[in-house]
Parts: structure tokens; C-alpha cells; sequence
């Protein structure tokens, strides 16, 4: 039986602080409508709570008040009120964690995440990369995430720590002068030094709540550009050049051509992946996704001074690739 505190939350004296958030919302989130979206992401708070501060105006997007039927667009900026939690979420303290630090100055932080952490929760998650950093920085006045990175992905994760920073980086990125790149290793014969896969995306979500991207005329343009770095006998090393930044559309430009990632449980060769999961002779074990966010290039928010940041290969990835012997290519 659920425990049942006066009035759903939890009383003042033992409520963690919160502040207010501000969100800029990713082409991901876009299309939602604002109370589906705060149900979502405020686990623990009663849904007569969300309505309520709806109501009063305490939810602005880009500063004005809306409804509850008003869809959230991309680059919309939406300010969450500091919210009671409910008891329930409350006993449930996200750990605080720190995570391998490329950058760091007053303005910015760049990590190089993990395969398998989520960058939020959400979606079954309780919690992900910046809730844990916010959970071990409580002194740190603001923490937002600049982009995504799939769960199954590594690699360079922006945040933000002042909301000038962030503002900025989402222009830079709306405009397509940032440079993200990433390294893949693919089965098949890829022959093709240079290749460009244009191939329109559409997004879905399946009856159990998973979200799928699918090849689909009419739906968002999207434009990867592929450079073979290595080659072996039946996999190739790729390097991805995001011209769009769409869901998962790596990993679904290279399953549509024909050459999945390795590892990839969504999109990928089953039967291939299951049989990576232990070595052979001919090569060792792969457990992962091999998709590895290794470089993003910016300019800085504050100085203006362009940056290039890389994050080097996990060694799990390096390991495989070793494995492999010597490339053809």
C-alpha cells in the first residue's frame, strides 16, 4: 500500500533544495505537449501539482506563460519552478557521481561518458549522468545538458554550467557550426573512402514505449558523412561526420546501407552480436556498442576562442580492434 503524506509531498524539513531549471528543448523532446513532458521529467510529484503550477504560471517557455495543451517546439526554453517531491522519489537519492573530465572551466564541463549510463532519466532510467553530477557539485548553481548521447554510446558529453553557455552552444549547434565525429566499427565490406548517406529519418514509439527510427520518405532529412580509417577481412573502423543531429541516426544510416554497427541490440546483427559476446580464435569479445563519440570541435561560449576536444577510444573498443590482427586498409 502506498504511504500517503499530507497533501502528496514531503514536508519542508526534509525536502532536498531545489532550484528552479531551465531546459532548452532537443529535436528529441520537440512535439510533446508541456504537461506530458513535465510528468515525465519531474518523477515523484503529483500529477495534480503539475496541472496546479500550469495553471498559475509558475511553467514559463521562452519566458511567456502557456497551457497545458501547448506543444513544446526545438530551442524552446522552458523554466520548471522548484518542485516538492514526493516521498516515495525522495527516499530514492540519486548517488552522487563524478565521470572522466575532459574540460572544465566556469563556463563549461566536458566528460567522456561510459557506454551503458543514460544522460537523464526518463523512459525507465531513475537517473542519469547529470542528475548524479548534480547530486556530487550540490554547490554548483547550474548544470545542464548541452546534447544527448545514446545510453549505449561513449564518449565527449557537453554540460553547460551557466545558462549563457548554454544558450550559446545550442545556437552554435542549431547553426551547424559545431563539428561532432565519431568512430564505429561496422560489419561487412566497406569499400568506399569517403561516402555520403543521405537517407530522411522518421521517428516513432512502439506499443511498449521504446522509441525506433526508421528510413521512411517524408520524414526529417538527414546526412552522415562515413571515412574509412581501417579495414579487416569482414568489419571496417569508420569515422562519422554528423551533418544532421537527428535520433540514432548513425546507427540507422549504417543499418540501412547494409553494414550495422557491432554490438548495436537495436539496430544491429542479432545473431553477429550474440556471437561477439565471446572470443574466438580469429578475434577477441566485444560487449558493447562499438559507437564512441572520440572529437567535437566549438567555439567557446565565453571567449570566443575555437575548441577541439577529442576522447581517446574505451579500451574494450581498442582491445577488439587488436584482436583483429593486421588491416587490409
Amino acid at each position: 500500500m502506498r504511504t500517503v503524506v499530507q497533501n502528496d509531498v514531503v514536508p519542508p524539513s526534509s525536502q532536498p533544495t531545489i532550484q528552479a531549471q531551465f531546459v532548452t528543448i532537443t529535436e528529441e523532446e520537440a512535439g510533446q505537449r508541456i504537461d506530458n513532458y513535465l510528468l515525465r521529467v519531474c518523477k515523484g510529484v503529483p500529477k495534480s501539482h503539475i496541472y496546479r503550477i500550469l495553471r498559475s504560471g509558475e511553467v514559463r517557455v521562452n519566458k511567456g506563460r502557456i497551457d497545458q495543451l501547448y506543444r513544446l517546439a526545438e530551442g524552446d526554453l522552458v523554466r520548471i519552478p522548484p518542485i516538492r517531491i514526493a516521498e516515495k522519489a525522495s527516499q530514492q537519492a540519486t548517488p552522487g557521481l563524478e565521470f572522466p573530465i575532459v574540460f572544465e572551466d566556469t563556463h563549461l564541463l566536458v566528460i567522456d561518458k561510459p557506454a551503458g549510463v543514460a544522460v537523464h532519466g526518463g523512459s525507465g532510467v531513475s537517473y542519469g549522468v547529470i542528475e548524479q553530477l548534480r547530486a556530487a557539485r550540490p554547490q554548483a548553481k547550474f548544470l545542464e545538458l548541452v546534447h544527448r548521447l545514446d545510453r549505449e554510446t561513449s564518449g565527449l558529453l557537453l554540460i553547460a554550467k551557466k545558462r549563457s553557455a548554454l544558450t550559446n552552444l545550442h545556437d552554435q549547434m542549431r547553426d551547424g557550426v559545431t563539428d561532432k565525429r565519431y568512430l564505429t566499427a561496422v560489419v561487412g565490406d566497406w569499400t568506399n573512402k569517403r561516402q555520403h548517406v543521405k537517407l530522411p529519418l522518421h521517428k516513432f514509439t512502439t506499443p511498449d514505449g521504446e522509441r525506433r527510427v526508421v528510413v521512411q520518405a517524408g520524414g526529417q532529412e538527414a546526412h552522415t558523412v562515413f571515412n574509412l580509417k581501417r579495414k579487416w577481412k569482414d568489419f571496417a573502423l569508420l569515422e562519422a561526420e554528423l551533418k544532421t543531429g537527428r535520433t540514432h541516426q548513425i546507427r540507422v544510416h549504417l543499418a540501412s546501407s547494409g553494414f550495422p554497427i557491432l554490438g548495436d541490440e537495436k539496430y544491429g546483427d542479432f545473431a553477429l552480436n550474440k556471437q561477439l559476446q565471446k572470443a574466438t580464435n580469429e578475434r577477441g569479445a566485444l560487449k558493447r556498442m562499438f559507437l564512441h563519440a572520440y572529437q567535437i570541435t566549438f567555439t567557446h561560449p565565453d571567449t570566443g576562442q575555437p575548441m577541439t576536444l577529442r576522447a581517446p577510444l574505451p579500451a574494450e573498443c581498442d582491445r577488439f580492434l587488436v584482436s583483429l590482427g593486421q588491416p587490409i586498409i
